[in-house]
């Protein structure tokens, strides 16, 4: 697929003047049915008149706002299709060495980091070393492995990291010592999971802060979240790539590591002493 509206936002959004980037947080928020609204709808939730929803959507490099819309219809399509569908769609075929998964999944990679800035990325690390914290991770039936890895990694180089396992009930039991110094991470692919959203809309209300990692059509828990990373996850497969969500888990992992040098360094002494 070519680049997402979400993805778009992403890539502007630092240039836009106030009025636009509050109607693209408003889209993010609520991705993308805001968007398939009037363009009166979408000024009054955002809170912004309608001339601004036009610049904005003009700045993302649409001519008007039926064409912008008309992009969000094909996303959202995209994002409806189960596997069973993918299952019927017609392999693309590809020359080359490599296999077209193998081309896809390096695609995946590269977009994925094309839209994301060095800023977020440090942003996040920043909340991630906060020693004042604690850090919880979450993903779904397919991208809890992320989290899982994920969490073992942070917990060697720092206190205070917990792997979110079991029923969803469990989950909510933890919510009662999870406050707003706290960061939950949270994996979330189509078709998105509702357990997930309902747990994440917990913690928001209790003020945790919220890093999503998603895919380029935007989980709706989007709208609770601080940090959205939206990961490309389409190949020719059935099935969804996370491949670009465990590099970015792995990046962060990375920027941890060097944020804490000395700490997590000697952590990981202690830890090998007690072996």
């Amino acid at each position: 697929m070519g680049t997402s509206v979400a993805e778009l936002i992403a890539d502007r959004i630092g240039d836009m003047p106030a009025g636009e980037r509050r109607a693209a947080q408003t889209l993010v928020g609520n991705y993308p049915v805001i968007g398939l609204k009037t363009v009166a709808d979408f000024s009054a939730t955002a809170g912004v008149s309608s001339p601004t929803i036009l610049r904005f959507v003009s700045r993302l490099g649409f001519q008007n706002y039926p064409e912008f819309q008309a992009a969000l219809q094909d996303e959202l399509a995209e994002q409806l299709q189960s596997p069973a569908i993918r299952a019927g769609a017609p392999a693309r075929t590809e020359t080359g060495s490599a296999s077209p998964m193998v081309e896809a999944t390096l695609d995946n990679i590269r977009e994925t980091f094309r839209h994301l800035s060095a800023r977020q990325l440090d942003d996040i690390v920043a909340l991630l070393a906060s020693r004042r914290s604690s850090v919880y991770l979450i993903g779904g039936r397919f991208t809890d492995p992320i989290a899982r890895y994920m969490a073992a990694h942070l917990a060697i180089v720092r206190p205070g990291v917990f792997h979110l396992t079991g029923q969803e009930s469990n989950w909510r039991d933890r919510l009662i010592d999870m406050g707003k110094r706290d960061v939950l991470l949270v994996f979330d692919i189509r078709r998105y999971q509702d357990s997930l959203l309902r747990f994440a809309e917990k913690a928001n209300q209790r003020g945790v802060q919220i890093v999503l990692f998603t895919d380029q059509w935007l989980s709706p828990i989007s709208r609770f979240a601080r940090h959205v990373i939206p990961g490309r996850t389409g190949v020719p497969s059935p099935w969804d790539s996370s491949a670009a969500l465990m590099v970015v888990a792995e990046t962060l992992i990375g920027g941890l590591t060097r944020a804490l040098e000395t700490d997590g360094a000697r952590r990981i002494r202690e830890m090998e002493n007690l072996r």
